[in-house]
């Protein structure tokens, strides 16, 4: 069997090296960069810019902990280099795994010619290839408007960010989201001061009020400036070279700064690929719809990652990719389990951290749905004030009849470490009592899964 993947990204990868090991043959055509523009341009970059503004940031509240101050200078020029080396050694890594399984690289610009042919653009030219089946994998690109001029030096999409040519003195940040918060809380622990465009009532709408009020104070206390019910209309960069730009909202008030970042979401890499030559739907926004097999409406082509239109996380990513290899090869034979897009964990790498999983509070009051919230805040956890952060909490909904987890959501200190044991709770379908009872080691932050859980 003849197995061709389009994209190299976190799904693209793993479908790949497992499809390899049951004996697939495989190839793989990425036109940027093994391991995924997303995840190596986007995500690594700006995690590892956050964990040196958590260096900083700790160390400047060191006198909480018996210690003297200090007062620690920013090299942007080594930050750059640590980003680089961080990225460069994940991409080597998934090169050398993909190698060792005997997947072919191509180095080219794939397209579908038909449902069979896919053909890929090298710097040799043009490589024809039959496939039995064929994944799409191209991920998404940073959106950005006609009206944001962006240059890469004032005006920046997310991926000229990691980390920027200078350190913005003043940044404006469009947009709340996910990416939206982790940029607010990047640069201001970087030294710069931030201003944050909200264009509903609360930062992060689409989580739980309560986690969005903890985040909301957090960078109030920092410094940071909200203008909340504002949607950005226009960047008025100036005169080239000039000194500050202006970030006009539709209801006519204006964010004035140094530079402006724009995190208003992304748009998937769908044209160019040959879908309508292959007969393969496209919805309005360009994701490509798939069934709970990551199947398009044709059958032997697949799609995963953010093409799909999905949760736009590597780790759902990789778990399509995991999925679809699964069904290449062994699928018509062998049962597996479906994924449950509402059983996916997240994190949003902010200080502090915050995380979530399942069923949401809100929702489930939405819903009508009754529900047994409980709460404990890291303030009564032993670590917690040892690290000198008591800063969150840890709230789990379960189902009040049966006691099975529903969800949970923790804003705290290592956050997105602590919401995997929640996760795998909801996935299993553990109850409460189950948290309860595993013996937890003392003292750590995860105790407070265990009194939310009681």
């Amino acid at each position: 069997m003849r197995f061709v993947i389009l994209g190299g990204g976190p799904a693209g990868t793993q479908a790949a090296t497992d499809a390899a090991r049951m004996g697939v043959e495989v190839t793989l055509v990425e036109r940027d960069v093994v391991g995924g523009a997303a995840d190596l341009w986007d995500c690594i970059p700006s995690k590892a810019m956050i964990a040196t503004g958590g260096a900083l940031s700790f160390l400047s509240r060191t006198g909480g902990m018996g210690l003297a101050e200090v007062d620690p200078v920013l090299d942007l020029e080594r930050l750059r280099q640590r980003v680089e080396s961080i990225t460069t050694r994940l991409r080597e890594s998934a090169e050398a795994i993909l190698t060792s399984q005997n997947v072919e690289i191509v180095r080219g610009t794939g397209r579908l010619a038909d449902a069979h042919t896919v053909v890929a653009r090298t710097a040799d030219g043009e490589r024809t290839f039959e496939a039995d089946a064929v994944l799409l994998s191209t991920g998404s690109r940073p959106r950005i408007p006609q009206w944001a001029p962006v240059d890469g030096i004032r005006v920046l999409a997310t991926r000229d960010a990691y980390p920027p040519k200078e350190l913005p003195e003043h940044l404006v940040v469009i947009g709340s989201g996910v990416t939206g918060v982790e940029f607010v809380h990047m640069f201001r622990s970087l030294g710069s001061d931030v201003t944050l465009i909200v264009s509903r009532q609360q930062v992060l709408p689409r989580k739980d009020p309560e986690v969005a009020a903890v985040l909301e104070d957090d960078f109030l206390r920092r410094g940071v400036r909200l203008l909340k019910g504002a949607r950005a209309i226009a960047v008025d960069a100036g005169v080239p070279g000039g000194p500050g730009l202006a970030v006009r909202c539709d209801d006519g008030r204006v964010a004035a700064g140094s530079h402006a970042l724009l995190a208003i979401g992304s748009i998937p890499n769908s044209e160019g690929l040959g879908l309508e030559e292959a007969g393969v739907a496209v919805d309005d926004a360009g994701y490509v719809p798939i069934d709970r097999h990551c199947q398009t409406n044709v059958p032997h082509i697949y799609a995963a990652g953010d093409l799909s239109g999905k949760l736009p996380l590597s780790s759902v990513a990789t778990m399509q990719g995991r999925k679809v290899a699964e069904h290449i090869a062994i699928g018509h034979t062998v049962s597996h389990r479906h994924l449950n897009y509402d059983k996916a964990p997240s994190a949003i790498f902010t200080e502090p951290e915050i995380a979530d999983v399942g069923l949401a509070e809100a929702d489930a009051f939405a819903e009508g749905r009754k529900v047994r919230v409980t709460k404990v805040p890291f303030a009564s956890t032993a670590k917690a004030l040892i690290n000198d952060d008591p800063r969150g909490f840890v709230k789990i909904v379960s189902d009040p009849a049966t006691g099975v987890v529903l969800g949970g959501s923790i804003v705290g200190q290592h956050a997105a470490e602590l919401i995997s044991m929640v996760a795998l709770a909801v996935t299993a379908g553990l109850r409460v009592q189950d948290i309860v009872e595993s013996m937890l080691v003392h003292p750590t932050l995860s105790e407070a899964l265990a009194e939310a859980a009681d």
